[in-house]
């Protein structure tokens, strides 16, 4: 899980592991913190996605999020942290493709800027660029 702050709107998605498809995106204001976010992420994901038994995050999801998404949903919340004592960037594992997703998603005019009114506008503004982004990358094969 990542985010990505738009004016004040700040967009989290989750990506499947092996064939990396967006399986769900939730918007809310700016000022909600990540981890107040991702209990809505995560039990959209569960309830959508019954199988997915292990969801990566980066550092700003620990805390009591971990322990809820295991005794509530029965998922396991791997964090991603820095390396102790680093400065600057460091490659972090699959950290990236978090990244790459905001990449893919920017390519978009609609999605560069906060066009939309409300926040289901843009939930639904981010499914439509993935299913375009999937669909170019199926008619390349």
């Amino acid at each position: 899980m990542g985010r990505r702050e738009t004016n004040n709107r700040r967009e989290t998605p989750h990506r499947s592991g092996r064939d990396q498809l967006l399986l769900t995106v939730v918007v809310t204001a700016a000022s909600i913190q990540d981890r107040d976010a991702g209990h809505r992420l995560l039990a959209a994901l569960r309830g959508t996605f019954s199988t997915i038994r292990l969801v990566r995050a980066d550092g700003g999801y620990s805390g009591r999020l971990l322990g809820w998404a295991k005794s509530v949903l029965a998922l396991q919340v791997g964090v991603i942290k820095r390396k102790p004592g680093s400065t600057g960037f460091h490659v972090r594992a699959r950290v990236w493709v978090v990244e790459r997703t905001f990449a893919w998603l920017n390519k978009y005019r609609r999605c560069v800027r906060d066009y939309e009114a409300k926040p289901e506008n843009h939930e639904a503004m981010v499914l439509v660029v993935t299913i375009a982004t999937m669909t170019r990358r199926l008619a390349r094969t």
